[in-house]
């Protein structure tokens, strides 16, 4: 594998972390290590996002750039009496990309090891073989002969269980390969933004944030943004890259490498025009590359944010990428450094004037 710069180091180390929704501690430690040193202060709510607060005017409208913590993955629900472990899906799952994969099941022991299992197809009849397997009769073979030694093993109901991938560079440096770029890539974001703001003069508060439990409801954005109350919401997310075969324009439009998604729409928010407006005219201003994309099902934290108190001018800037919820995606690296000078060059520009004009459009 190629050598792992500083950049490509935290972004190992941010992917290589385990968080489903609900289970986000190791996450929000790793993201408190890399943004800690560029915060005024870093924060939690009550659910556990991290709030990372850095200020440029104190009287300065609050723009909040937020990724979430969590990442798509299962829980143990029950240990059948020969060991096997039956589980509940955590977030959003296809049941084609599961079979046969290997995870891993984090145990108040230590982590163990596992692989989805489900009836071989040798014993189904070729009728049942044309139908995708149901994620209800799938079930987790830790290697244990019975329900006492997967219990003395350290494994219980409720314990989260993890995508097993090793973050890889591709022979194409710029294409990256990991499991839960699936949002933290929206952390890294979050965290560089603060970077490149902190020796620099600009009229804002900004607050890099990790939310909580995105997967199942958008939640944790709910309750940082409450903490937070701002003026100026952006999410930043994984989106549809439209670039491999069988994909038409019309299904998804972006593609790799190609700058930025700008979110027009989605499932949880119809973006504020005028916000959008002003983020498209400092991509054109600077020559960043971007690219427009709607998509009607899925949401973004962006639809948490925006129905705060009285309302929030909010965006969705996303990362086009390839086979997300599921065990390992691929995005490219020039995408996510326009993404962070895109938001980083935004908050340099804004200011209350420009806020205020943004509200009343």
């Amino acid at each position: 594998m190629a050598k792992l710069d500083e950049t490509l180091t935290m972004l190992k180390d941010l992917t290589d972390a385990k968080g489903i929704p609900g289970n986000e501690r190791e996450v929000h430690d790793v993201m408190k290590k890399y943004i800690e040193p560029y915060a005024d202060e870093v924060t939690s709510d009550g659910l556990g996002s991290l709030i990372a607060k850095k200020v440029g005017d104190e009287n300065g409208p609050k723009i909040m750039v937020a990724g979430h913590l969590d990442e798509v993955g299962f829980m143990v629900t029950k240990i059948d009496d020969k060991g096997f472990i039956r589980f509940q899906t955590v977030g959003g799952w296809w049941s084609q990309v599961m079979l046969a994969q290997r995870v891993t099941i984090v145990t108040r022991k230590g982590d163990i090891t596992g692989i989805i299992g489900s009836k071989p197809p040798h014993v189904l009849s070729a009728e049942v073989r044309k139908k995708p397997y149901e994620i209800k009769d799938m079930f987790i073979d830790i290697g244990a002969s019975s329900k006492e030694e997967a219990m003395e093993w350290g494994v219980l109901p409720g314990d989260m269980v993890v995508p097993y991938f090793e973050f890889t560079v591709m022979n194409n440096e710029k294409m990256l390969l990991a499991k839960a770029w699936d949002n933290r890539i929206g952390c890294a974001i979050a965290i560089d933004v603060l970077k490149n703001l902190k020796n620099e003069k600009h009229p804002n508060i900004v607050y890099g944030v990790g939310n909580v439990q995105e997967e199942v409801g958008l939640r944790g954005a709910k309750t940082a943004a409450h903490v937070i109350n701002p003026d100026i919401g952006i999410a930043v997310d994984v989106g549809i890259a439209g670039d491999t075969p069988g994909l038409s324009e019309k299904e998804a439009m972006s593609k790799m490498g190609e700058g930025p998604q700008i979110i027009l729409y989605d499932a949880s928010m119809v973006s504020h025009k005028g916000l959008r407006d002003f983020v498209v005219g400092v991509a054109e201003e600077l020559n960043i590359p971007y690219q427009y994309e709607s998509i009607p099902g899925g949401g973004t934290d962006a639809g948490s944010i925006h129905l705060t108190a009285n309302g929030v001018p909010s965006l969705a800037i996303t990362i086009a990428t390839r086979y997300i919820h599921s065990h390992a995606a691929m995005l490219h690296r020039d995408d996510y450094e326009n993404a962070v000078k895109l938001i980083t060059e935004v908050i340099k520009r804004m200011d209350r004037d420009t806020v205020n004009k943004l509200t009343f459009e």
